[in-house]
């Protein structure tokens, strides 16, 4: 049986998708707001990209857009 620090250490990180896909006009999806590049890439990143995207990117883009 793991240990509870060997739970802790792996974050899996959901999709951001909602399934409103399709591109606005500024190339970034409606529903989740990433790049056409990021949602092709998201299978390839590793947790820490996710994170990143997740909790830094995504955020600041919504502001600026809505």
């Amino acid at each position: 049986m793991a240990s509870v620090d060997d739970m802790t250490t792996f974050r899996a990180v959901l999709s951001p998708c909602i399934g409103i896909c399709q591109l606005g006009d500024d190339g970034l999806c409606e529903g989740c707001l990433r790049t056409t590049a990021e949602i092709a890439r998201w299978s390839q990143m590793n947790d820490d990209e996710r994170l990143r995207l997740m909790e830094d990117v995504l955020p600041l883009r919504e502001s600026r857009v809505r």
